[in-house]
């Protein structure tokens, strides 16, 4: 049976109506079973964060690619160690990360759900009678037996960014993307899918300003101190792997899983780059990139790792769009023009930060992602964004945004999707294996 749709329909609203007409609700209430977590994302009917139903599909796009670039200004200023706040735009913008996580805090357990961003290391949580949060489920410190706060002369207060100590408590303030937080340093129990994790200490949020913070509160996945891994090097061995779920499938739901354990072993890997500027950040050696059957030219220096100046090429979970640097971004958009329109006369047009789109159905090339001992070949379910009409399909990676100063290429989560992404640190070495993740 073929369906007509109006293109102002977005896509959530089209999955939730043919999910309703097919009697197939999305299973947003099963459970995590040993060290994996279901993960959503924050389009799902399973988020409480998906956006307005009424949004057009060019809304949606134009909403995301802000979100990038507040994205990209945060982890450029991660890169440069800078903690300046950028000037808010006043649109109401949700910078956090893409994808969600359920977490248990606390004794007895409260249910939260947190963003999984693998360039963040402390997990932060907004709490009762914090100004400024706008969650709608916050942290209640009173009702957990297992709760603490940390004093200053805790090692932990030394690992937060610029801790005070005007009282007993350690607490810390810091910079997300155009929000300023303040919080309290804390431990209490956190179970994530059937493991517990007594005295896991966190930030627990007082006050926020700007419409950066994560409504949701954070899970940081990095690789320094105060993240989950340095927290439980014991119980997951500094090993965790992720398939992120495709935005356009019914169910949203991929997986987070913590541990060596059951992790793929038929996997190709990329060894992991050490920037002692900025040890969080996931960094490996992008080489080349393949558009078709053709390297593209690319200048040496646009994907060179430099720890001094923090160039390279990152994975990140929370950057929605593949960002490259602007020779490199514009050798690839160039070839995939040549190969589309080959034979062919075809009007490219943009999108906002978009500037490689069509209004007539294309075939578009394989774009692959060459690294050190690994390739990554991308279908078009992972480079193109199609209207919900299909009346126009863009290119979805772009350039840095005019205003960021970036020197980073960012290995998006569009392009991560449907893959088992795994980051085995012991071993500094990242993997990847296509997955259906749903």
């Amino acid at each position: 049976m073929t369906m007509k749709t109006s293109p102002i329909l977005t896509p959530l609203v089209l999955f939730l109506l043919f999910s309703l007409a097919k009697g197939q609700n999305p299973k947003c209430d099963v459970h995590d079973h040993g060290s994996t977590l279901k993960v959503f994302h924050v389009f799902s009917p399973c988020s409480p964060f998906r956006p307005s139903q009424g949004m057009s599909w060019e809304e949606s796009v134009l909403q995301l690619q802000a979100k990038d670039q507040d994205r990209m200004q945060y982890l450029s200023n991660l890169v440069a160690r800078r903690s300046i706040v950028p000037i808010a735009s006043g649109r109401e913008i949700t910078q956090s990360p893409t994808y969600i996580v359920k977490a248990k805090i606390g004794t007895p357990a409260q249910t939260l759900l947190l963003a999984m961003d693998t360039s963040n290391d402390a997990a932060w949580l907004p709490c009762t009678s914090c100004l400024g949060c706008s969650t709608l489920k916050p942290f209640a410190p009173a009702k957990s037996t297992t709760f603490k706060t940390l004093p200053c002369s805790a090692p932990q207060c030394k690992q937060v960014p610029n801790p005070t100590c005007g009282g007993s408590a350690c607490a810390f303030n810091f910079t997300y993307g155009t929000s300023s937080v303040a919080a309290t340093l804390v431990k209490d129990t956190v179970t994530l899918a059937t493991d517990p994790v007594p005295g896991y200490t966190f930030g627990c949020v007082q006050k926020a300003t700007g419409s950066s913070i994560p409504t949701q509160g954070l899970l940081g996945l990095g690789r320094g101190p105060l993240s989950l891994l340095a927290q439980t090097q014991n119980l997951y061995r500094s090993t965790f792997s992720y398939c992120l779920p495709s935005f356009k499938t019914l169910n949203f739901s991929g997986s987070l899983r913590l541990g060596p354990v059951a992790q793929p072993k038929r996997i190709k890997f990329t060894p992991l780059l050490k920037n002692p500027r900025r040890s969080s950040l996931y960094y490996v050696n992008l080489v080349a990139v393949r558009v078709g059957r053709r390297i593209v030219d690319i200048p040496p220096e646009a994907l060179a790792f430099n720890p001094t100046t923090g160039a390279g090429t990152i994975f990140d979970s929370g950057t929605v769009f593949t960002r490259l640097v602007e020779p490199a971004y514009t050798a690839v958009r160039n070839e995939f023009r040549r190969r589309v329109t080959v034979g062919k006369k075809l009007t490219v047009t943009r999108l906002g930060g978009f500037d490689t789109c069509y209004t007539v159905p294309i075939v578009a090339p394989t774009i692959t992602f060459m690294f050190s001992g690994m390739n990554v070949t991308l279908p078009p379910d992972n480079t193109l964004i199609h209207s919900t009409a299909g009346s126009v399909t863009c290119l979805a990676m772009a350039a840095a945004p005019d205003n960021v100063n970036s020197v980073l290429n960012v290995i998006a989560n569009m392009q991560q999707q449907n893959h088992r992404v795994l980051y085995d640190v012991p071993n500094s070495r990242l993997g990847v294996a296509r997955e259906l993740c749903t």
